[in-house]
């Protein structure tokens, strides 16, 4: 028993390394000599070996102990004249520790034992953090969204606060009203509850697909009620946005989430991914080395040094920190929608694709598995998949700007349908004027057409609400088809000092150079060309970020 007591006290401490050897020392000792532990000490200690075990993140082998310690209690139980050998209190509930074992097994990616020992414990004795294992074991990994939806709302029943299970049932269809209605049962303070109802439609609409009236939801609780400035709803109102395509504003709101809390780990790889697209990449570097000192136990820090690598052109480490993120959080949208973002620019399309549809089965209303679909598709020139998925999208994201455009991109490929290519983009643009995509295709099929003058317009009217260097580019070979060479070297100008390594601009102003060559004092292309871009970075740089970094 003094050496119970040691393993105990060492146990209570936390010193999980001591536990796993005196623990092993202890079992093998009782092997050769069953007083050194009572039927009640050997179980315990079968539980506090797995538990160290699970704590030092030895998975396989923490399920084995507790295995071990579960047959070893059920062995007693069935051995006549042993009638209570664990006195209550004194041992692991046999509830808690199939709880740990299901831990384990989630963490081997063994889903459906994970929820078959979780269902093996009888229905009066599950409390909620039971019933919210069971219900994110089946609906994440199981797939079994009616046994979800039945935990979620047990949950609920006893904790009528606990918001993850609201999201999760919001998520799998149940009305917001329904969900209200399990939360709110008791008298409440409704001037500090006045978010509720608001938070729960926000949640309800994004799941609906109805992004639109997610934001208006969002965007009231901010504004309107006690919870301004809380990360948790700005977050959430910076997804939509993003999800929206309205990188513009997600940008605003996430960056001051992260302003008002620099050591919040949640939306920011959705802020990572616009600090890449806006090519922002050393704000992205010191954003994903932060993100990785606050907190290496979840995906988001990962994500944002595989969109650095991305950028950095490191499409190896990009990998390995996708593939991190996706061992962390097997079923995380952002997971794989990085992996397969990274696949497909390393040119290994089939397996972009099957990353990219499941992304797609997960998360039916983010536009980026809709179109890394397509993309693959016609890099594989299978077009007719690509024309079809696009449609699909057009239908799934409610004929938005983006879904239009990405249906007008995969028709002009085809001969036989590019026709119907210029309604869907002059439709876009009805949509949203300022959606720059649509812009740029709409102006390509009026260069197919050689209608040169309302390309001309075109991108000139939209030049008067934002400027790009490609604008700026195309805008220049219009103008040197129709002659205008000093206003096309005018604009290809503009567009190298916006990015040097605008090879199009390069070659068009060479061109109208070369067919006058007494324009070409305006400016000296290789000289522009040549000049730093701010947003690269020095491989000196780029290795800085991840040199301290382990991955796997």
């Amino acid at each position: 028993m003094a050496l119970y007591e040691q393993l105990k006290a060492v146990y209570d401490q936390g010193l999980h390394g001591s536990v796993v050897t005196l623990a092993n020392m202890v079992l093998t000792l009782s092997d050769s000599n069953p007083e050194v532990l009572t039927y009640s000490t050997k179980y315990q200690t079968f539980v506090y070996y797995g538990d160290a075990l699970l704590n030092l993140k030895e998975f396989k082998k923490a399920e084995a102990m507790f295995k071990k310690a579960l047959q070893f209690r059920k062995s007693l139980a069935k051995t006549k004249g042993k009638a209570q050998p664990f006195p209550p209190g004194e041992a692991t509930s046999e509830v808690d520790v199939k709880y740990k074992m299901h831990l384990c097994l989630v963490q081997l990616r063994q889903y459906s034992q994970a929820a078959t020992i979780l269902d093996s414990i009888p229905a009066k004795q599950r409390n909620a953090c039971i019933n919210m294992a069971l219900a994110k074991v089946n609906h994440l990994l199981n797939g079994n969204d009616r046994v979800a939806i039945t935990c979620y709302k047990e949950v609920l029943r006893e904790c009528p606060f606990a918001m993850d299970a609201a999201q999760g049932l919001l998520y799998l269809g149940v009305k917001a009203v329904e969900v209200a209605a399990l939360m709110i049962s008791g008298p409440l303070n409704a001037s500090n509850i006045d978010w509720l109802s608001l938070w729960l439609k926000g949640h309800s609409h994004i799941h609906a697909k109805e992004l639109s009236m997610a934001m208006s939801s969002f965007k009231q609780i901010d504004m309107k009620t006690q919870l301004r400035d809380s990360t948790d709803v700005l977050v959430s109102l910076g997804e939509v946005y993003y999800y929206n395509g309205d990188f513009q504003n997600a940008m605003a709101v996430l960056e001051r989430a992260h302003c008002l809390d620099p050591l919040n780990t949640k939306g920011m790889d959705i802020y990572a991914i616009l600090l890449e697209k806006e090519k922002k990449i050393k704000e992205l570097g010191s954003l994903a080395t932060r993100l990785i000192s606050i907190n290496d136990n979840v995906p988001e820090p990962y994500i944002a040094l595989g969109y650095f690598c991305l950028a950095a052109k490191k499409g190896t480490k990009a990998i390995n920190f996708a593939q991190k993120a996706c061992n962390l959080s097997p079923y995380y949208i952002e997971s794989i929608l990085l992996k397969a973002t990274v696949l497909f620019e390393l040119k290994k399309t089939q397996e972009a694709l099957s990353y990219f549809g499941e992304a797609y089965k997960i998360a039916s209303y983010r536009f980026e598995a809709h179109k890394g679909l397509v993309d693959c598709y016609v890099a594989m020139h299978r077009t007719r998949e690509a024309i079809a998925i696009a449609s699909t999208a057009c239908k799934q994201l409610g004929q938005s700007a983006r879904g239009l455009t990405l249906y007008a991109s995969v028709l002009m490929k085809d001969p036989s349908s590019a026709d119907k290519a210029k309604p869907l983009l002059e439709k876009a643009l009805k949509q949203d004027p300022t959606y720059l995509n649509a812009v740029y295709l709409l102006a390509a099929v009026y260069e197919q057409e050689r209608l040169y003058e309302k390309g001309i317009e075109l991108l000139k009217k939209h030049m008067e609400q934002q400027t790009s260097c490609r604008l700026h580019q195309m805008l220049g070979d219009f103008l040197a088809r129709t002659n205008e060479h000093e206003k096309a070297l005018h604009h290809f100008s503009i567009a190298l000092n916006m990015d040097p390594s605008n090879h199009k601009a390069v070659e068009g102003s060479q061109r109208v150079e070369q067919q006058n060559p007494e324009s070409s004092e305006s400016f000296e292309v290789d000289d522009i060309a040549d000049s730093e871009n701010e947003g690269d970075l020095e491989e000196s740089e780029v290795e800085a970020v991840w040199s301290d970094v382990e991955y796997s």
